[in-house]
């Protein structure tokens, strides 16, 4: 499995007990590693003298095949759901995939002393994770999961990277198919857990918004008993929000709740306002555009204050956050300002950005790629940004993809082009560049994953 996960952190390294105990399972012939294990990962490119290669199965790849190859570069230990014939100790385990997870919760199990968050939500996971890692990371050593680890692989795979010193783990579940949730924290066993929103992303899935809501609440159910859960104030599904919490304590974010942003400010980069916390309130200058972004910064408020985080080292954290790559990311090149928020998209998170671009300097300019997992609502979600992207103050908005014709049909302006690949959209882009020199210009860049707006992006700031 080809995946760019592995750690460059000197892990806790393992005994060839704790994988037998961890996993279940049995050496085969007997043949025991001898000397601790330093570490166990997935992609056998990263194999090498000391590690464990855990071999997963998918359903168009199967890890044992690289086994042979790992054993060549040296790595002595591999953990598989059958015996193959390679030179190596193997670990013999059920089902290797729960077995990473029977490994992260070991690894978890063996810090008792660690406060561990755990988020979730249709749109803002990444951010809200960041600004409370940079709150938490300020105070003790933290772990935060890093990109996109946030599935039923990723998520033990993060575990695995715990050490002693870790005080804190902000931990991101991201919910793709039922029951992933109920799985991923019942892993992490969090302190403090919550949903941010419900949105539509991966509407597709689940159903509806409702599937979504059942889906994201999975959340509450393994929360410590003395732990807190934190829920939206101000969403649609609040009220079932509430019925899927089971702790006592409760800490709700947003309009009407317990944590609530008044007098906001936004500015084409930043925001201000006035954070009201059960604590006290603060003046925040956030460097993050957007409201959506003060809505995130309400979040990981809450949820630092209920592992009893003081209220001024949070709006510290808050204001010395760095925003992920390809999250609101802003590039300046002489008369040009580039906006990279290609890291992903929903369409919350599409209308949250051009919010923001609505907020720049000259002729501005929003360049749409896809958004996938939509199910049978793409065409619809589609038109409807295309309606109501149009109305806002900007003045070319460049669809890219399959479902571009549906967003030209709801926007039903001249202000909108679509364009089926990205080479069509760069020849449009490069005349539009030409047609208002020397003025300035901001591009919004947004798109799903898969999508790969930064390319297009890329290739228009190689041109100017």
């Amino acid at each position: 499995m080809h995946t760019s996960t592995t750690s460059t952190v000197a892990l806790e390294p393992w005994t060839a007990t704790q994988l037998m105990e961890a996993t279940q399972g049995y050496w085969y012939q007997d043949r025991v590693p001898d000397g601790e294990i330093k570490r166990i990962l997935t992609d056998s490119r990263d194999a090498e003298k000391g590690d464990a290669f855990l071999a997963l199965k998918g359903e168009r790849f199967d890890a044992h095949n690289f086994i042979a190859q790992v054993a060549q570069a040296g790595c002595q230990v591999a953990i598989v759901d059958h015996p193959v014939e390679a030179d190596l100790c193997q670990l013999v385990v059920a089902d290797t995939r729960l077995a990473l997870g029977h490994l992260g919760a070991y690894r978890r199990a063996q810090c008792q002393d660690l406060k561990v968050l755990a988020l979730t939500g249709s749109s803002g996971k990444t951010t809200t994770k960041e600004m409370l890692g940079s709150i938490l990371s300020g105070l003790a050593p933290t772990l935060i999961t890093r990109g996109n680890l946030n599935n039923d692989l990723g998520v033990p795979m993060m575990l695995l990277e715990l050490r002693p010193e870790h005080q804190y783990a902000v931990m991101e579940l991201g919910a793709s198919h039922k029951g992933e949730i109920d799985y991923t924290s019942n892993l992490v066993q969090p302190h403090v857990a919550g949903i941010l929103n419900i949105g539509t992303a991966h509407l597709g899935e689940f159903g509806g918004r409702d599937g979504i809501c059942r889906a994201k609440s999975e959340i509450y159910r393994h929360i410590d008993a003395q732990g807190t859960s934190i829920v939206p104030a101000h969403d649609d599904f609040t009220a079932e929000i509430r019925q899927a919490v089971e702790t006592e304590k409760v800490l709700s974010f947003g309009e009407g709740g317990d944590v609530f942003a008044t007098d906001v400010q936004l500015h084409p980069q930043s925001a201000q306002f006035k954070i009201h916390t059960p604590e006290g309130v603060r003046d925040v200058n956030l460097p993050f555009a957007g409201l959506h972004n003060v809505h995130n910064a309400e979040a990981a408020t809450a949820f630092a204050l209920a592992i009893g985080v003081h209220l001024d080292e949070i709006v510290q954290g808050l204001e010395h956050a760095i925003g992920a790559k390809g999250r609101l990311n802003f590039i300046k090149k002489d008369q040009y300002l580039f906006i990279d928020d290609t890291y992903n998209a929903n369409p919350a998170s599409m209308r949250a950005a051009a919010e923001v671009l609505t907020q720049q300097q000259g002729i501005k300019v929003m360049l749409m790629g896809d958004i996938g997992e939509l199910g049978e609502s793409s065409r619809q979600e589609h038109h409807d940004l295309g309606r109501d992207v149009v109305k806002l103050t900007i003045d070319y908005v460049i669809a890219v993809g399959e479902f571009a014709d549906s967003t030209a049909q709801g926007a039903s302006s001249d202000k909108l082009k679509a364009f089926a690949t990205q080479a069509e959209a760069l020849s449009y882009l490069l005349n539009l560049v030409q047609q208002h020199q020397p003025q300035s210009m901001s591009f919004l860049f947004k798109g799903s994953r898969y999508t790969h707006m930064e390319t297009l992006m890329a290739d228009l700031m190689e041109k100017l």
